[in-house]
């Protein structure tokens, strides 16, 4: 149950955003074995006074289309798991919406299953 938050400058359209929010639901569906309908993501607008950036950190090219993408997941994916899923974010995004892959800033949060209450006050996976 990958929970997913994105976060990018304000200005971009509603067309913009979903497309950011399918794709990476759909990059983890292709590498993660995530099901169906198991999609939980928010999208947070910045101004430019909260939104701040290294532009050449280490040595990648980053511009004001920088999407932060941060994805709390449980701690059972496999590093081969994971380096195929940074991939296939940065091709998707590339396709639809045409983000540039060094404006594609990935971070994944694990953690233990026991960690997730899905609704009704109760630890599903515990």
């Amino acid at each position: 149950m990958p929970f997913t938050r994105i976060s990018l400058k304000k200005g971009k359209s509603p067309e913009y955003r979903k497309a950011l929010m399918q794709q990476v639901y759909l990059a983890m569906r292709d590498t993660f074995n995530v099901p169906e309908d198991d999609r939980f993501m928010t999208i947070t607008e910045h101004d430019d006074s909260q939104f701040d950036y290294g532009a050449d950190y280490l040595g990648i090219q980053r511009s004001d289309d920088l999407v932060m993408i941060q994805i709390t997941a449980n701690n059972t994916r496999t590093i081969d798991q994971k380096k195929a899923l940074y991939a296939r974010i940065a091709e998707r995004l590339a396709d639809d919406p045409g983000l540039r892959p060094g404006d594609v800033l990935i971070n994944l949060v694990e953690v233990a299953k026991e960690n997730w209450s899905f609704g009704n006050g109760e630890a599903q996976y515990a």
